[in-house]
């Protein structure tokens, strides 16, 4: 998955301001406890971020974003 497509993903199931807070602010254990900036700088394939996006949130990611 490209970056762009990751953002576009996670701003369409967030809305772009919590979006752009989530990235930055929420720790997500499936990332080994680093925020999604935190992952995608230290070279975490966008794949994986975002399946961690996903199970952190599975009600909040609709199921065609999966």
């Amino acid at each position: 998955m490209r970056l762009t497509d990751f953002w576009a993903r996670l701003e369409e199931a967030f809305g772009a301001g919590y979006a752009a807070s989530l990235a930055s602010d929420q720790v997500l254990p499936q990332l080994g406890g680093r925020t999604i900036r935190q992952a995608l700088a230290a070279g975490i394939d966008t794949v994986v971020v975002w399946r961690a996006v996903v199970a952190a949130y599975p009600d909040r990611v609709p199921a065609r974003l999966h």
